[in-house]
């Protein structure tokens, strides 16, 4: 059997791309988002949530490129100390993060943070990922798990794709390619954690490679390339308007493409698109 779950990243980062994922999953292609839990239109996105009960919602865990939730005081190793925010890109967390200067406490105080605001918010959440993937890196994943079990979360992101679905994307730039080769090397200790901490998890995602460029081509190339098993299309729709350009994101034209790419699902009789509801196994519970 051939699952497929459609995911938008970046729910609540504004209206814009708000009004976009509730379109796409109007629309019948668009399965799953993930929310962020202090973003500029982070309301908005639960309102429209709220309207949409069939929309499998997750936490997009924000530990790079944002805002902490918690007092700059309270983590202070995740945050810039000359602006108080989340370090701006993974470029800077990451050396800290691989020499031990990231408490992992703190990791887990944050994640935990996050997705209990969400679920005070009446949001009741499938899964948990993390904004820019950072859930990849050990150091981070255990933290995140033990977060998200704390809430009665026990499915998370696969964020590693597969060589099938890296041959299947034709566009994307060599120098991103290698990125996605290189950190695929995590995946087996990902694999492990997982089954360690009793989470579960899908058996690829596919549309990591094609952030920014993935278009209509590559959304069908991907769909008919896809082997039995269930895994998760990473998109990031949205409107390119006046809030996105102030949104401080490398994505502003590619999500007007990457909307309209989605559509070419439409079509699609091949396969079942569903959730990460499906991988479900606990009963729910909240922080």
């Amino acid at each position: 059997m051939r699952q497929l779950i459609v995911n938008a990243d970046d729910f609540g980062l504004t209206r814009g791309v708000n009004r976009a994922i509730v379109e796409l999953h109007r629309a019948g292609v668009l399965t799953s988002a993930t929310l962020m839990a202090n973003a500029e239109a982070t309301l908005d996105a639960v309102g429209l949530a709220r309207k949409a009960p069939a929309l499998g919602i997750g936490c997009h865990v924000v530990l790079v490129d944002g805002s902490p939730l918690q007092a700059a005081s309270e983590v202070r190793t995740l945050v810039d100390p000359t602006t108080g925010n989340l370090h701006r890109t993974l470029g800077k967390l990451l050396p800290r993060l691989l020499t031990g200067r990231i408490r992992a406490e703190e990791i887990e105080a944050e994640a935990r943070a996050q997705i209990a605001h969400l679920q005070n918010l009446g949001v009741r959440l499938t899964h948990v990922d993390t904004h820019k993937h950072t859930h990849m890196f050990p150091a981070v994943l255990r933290p995140l798990l033990r977060a998200a079990r704390a809430c009665g979360v026990h499915v998370v992101r696969n964020p590693f794709e597969p060589e099938w679905s890296v041959q299947a994307t034709p566009e994307a730039p060599w120098t991103r390619r290698v990125e996605v080769k290189l950190l695929r090397r995590l995946e087996p200790v990902f694999r492990r954690i997982v089954g360690e901490e009793g989470f579960r998890t899908t058996d690829g995602a596919m549309g990591v490679l094609a952030t920014g460029t993935l278009d209509a081509r590559t959304v069908g190339s991907l769909a008919e390339a896809m082997p039995e098993g269930i895994f998760e299309l990473v998109s990031h729709p949205g409107y390119n308007d006046a809030d996105l350009g102030r949104a401080h994101t490398r994505l502003l034209e590619s999500r007007e493409k990457e909307r309209q790419a989605l559509t070419a699902l439409k079509d699609a009789q091949s396969f079942d698109l569903v959730s990460f509801a499906t991988l479900a196994v606990h009963p729910d519970k909240n922080c």
